[in-house]
């Protein structure tokens, strides 16, 4: 049965987000509010989290899993980014924009793209999100909230708690989201290639 937080959208309780970080420093799996909609989130080096996170949202391990960052130097830690990539991710971060680049050996193989051996990272401009990354202390895997074979993304923490409470861990409650999902630009070939069309605007990165 997931706990449930009800926190400020512009300036949360840090006593709450504290507790929804320790449930999933714990292995837990909660849903919470982006700049986009709302999403799912485990620790990074948790298996049977992500693979549970996985199930939810009915993806197999072909599908990129993004990881949610503070700001570009931790998204850097888990990346290879040249001087063009970051030029690229300046103009768009914070912002609803995920890239998607090459992985370090920091990123387990198993989050990693299986072939391409590559990750989505984003840097999210929503002060909840922020907030609990800080309490968090390190990056947290992620993935849109969008239930197994519909297509638009969750946005109404209410509707999460009826439909996933008892599959979620933890549903922090900011309020209503867009329930757009981000724009996706691949970062990881030569050239930036728009991969799905969202809120972040194409044209701030010149595409």
């Amino acid at each position: 049965m997931a706990q449930y937080f009800e926190v400020h959208p512009e300036n949360p309780q840090p006593r709450l987000l504290k507790q929804a970080a320790q449930i999933l420093h714990g292995g837990g799996i909660a849903a919470i509010p982006t700049d986009s909609s709302y999403a799912l989130v485990c620790h990074l080096d948790d298996k049977t989290a992500a693979e549970k996170m996985r199930r939810i949202r009915g993806v197999d391990d072909k599908h990129h899993l993004t990881l949610l960052c503070r700001d570009l130097s931790e998204l850097a830690g888990y990346a290879r980014v040249d001087n063009r990539q970051y030029r690229l991710l300046k103009l768009a971060t914070p912002g609803p924009f995920t890239f998607i680049l090459g992985a370090t050996k920091e990123v387990p193989r198993r989050v990693s793209h299986p072939s391409r051996r590559t990750i989505g990272l984003r840097v999210p401009d929503h002060a909840v999100t922020q907030a609990l990354l800080e309490a968090f202390g390190e990056p947290l895997l992620a993935t849109t909230f969008i239930p197994p074979g519909e297509t638009e993304p969750l946005n109404d923490p209410q509707q999460i708690r009826e439909r996933f409470e008892k599959q979620l861990h933890a549903i922090v409650d900011a309020g209503a989201c867009t329930m757009q999902p981000t724009t996706v630009v691949d970062l990881s070939g030569e050239a930036a290639v728009l991969v799905r069309l969202g809120r972040g605007a194409p044209a701030a990165l010149g595409l």
